[in-house]
């Protein structure tokens, strides 16, 4: 069995694939467009494992690095939603390699809070800014760098031609970008590899402490470049998400114990 794999002559080499089966050749094909399309097979197992049943919506299982993630929130409050889960998954993005940059022109973030999610707020660089042209290009010479991990705007508006521009940043630099859009006035077709929208859930009282528990989110992809969109609530404990129907059984399991 022979299948195309990326080359220099054409954009197309051959590879001898013996006795493969259908799974290995569809696989295979995948990888191949991926490629084509700038997105890297990456090991990032550590992420993967925080993330649960949703890292089965990317391709190959994998959350996409070196690529671009859009984020919406139309309330305030989903900002505050937004920087938390972003903030999960910079706690294994970030692990060992390199900093991080936020750059907005209205910042809001509390910053001690990132020590909730394992992270230390000295490995951020914050760049606040007047005009969001100036984000703009700040956020596109950043992603350039190969020496950042990852990069967050705070955005209100980007269009197609922006992101197709920082989409090919990443793809040299292999840092990630997280675009975080608030009051939005037209929601446009980009280039980014995923488009998320994440809204907070009530936490668990603590002592009939309302709340003090641990975060939790309703995670919405809403679109992702070869992969399957999805909704799930998710609450984030001991490093990593929780999905929120396992904590209910476990739950019913601990009731049933106690008799």
């Amino acid at each position: 069995m022979w299948l195309k794999q990326p080359g220099f002559d054409q954009g197309l080499s051959f590879t001898a694939m013996p006795f493969a089966t259908k799974a290995d050749i569809f696989k295979a094909l995948q990888t191949n467009i991926l490629s084509l399309q700038g997105i890297k097979h990456s090991n990032n197992s550590g992420l993967d494992d925080k993330l649960g049943r949703i890292k089965h919506s990317f391709p190959n299982d994998t959350f996409p690095l070196s690529a671009v993630h859009e984020f919406l929130s139309p309330r305030i409050e989903d900002v505050a939603a937004t920087s938390g889960f972003i903030a999960c998954l910079l706690n294994a993005i970030m692990a060992g390699k390199g900093i991080t940059l936020w750059i907005s022109s209205s910042r809001k973030l509390f910053t001690p809070a990132l020590k909730n999610f394992g992270i230390e707020p000295d490995n951020f660089i914050f760049i606040d800014l007047k005009k969001e042209r100036d984000v703009n290009w700040a956020v596109d010479e950043a992603l350039k760098c190969n020496s950042i991990s990852a990069v967050i705007g705070e955005l209100r508006e980007i269009d197609f031609i922006t992101s197709r521009r920082l989409q090919l940043a990443v793809e040299n630099s292999g840092a990630t970008g997280f675009i975080l859009r608030s009051n939005i006035r037209n929601l446009n077709n980009t280039a980014c590899v995923a488009r998320w929208k994440i809204a907070a859930l009530p936490s668990e009282p603590i002592d009939d402490l309302p709340g003090i528990g641990f975060p939790k989110w309703r995670v919405e992809l809403l679109k992702v470049r070869n992969g399957k969109p999805g909704v799930w609530d998710v609450q984030w404990e001991n490093g990593k998400l929780v999905h929120l129907e396992k904590l209910h059984a476990l739950s019913q399991e601990q009731q049933k114990k106690a008799g």
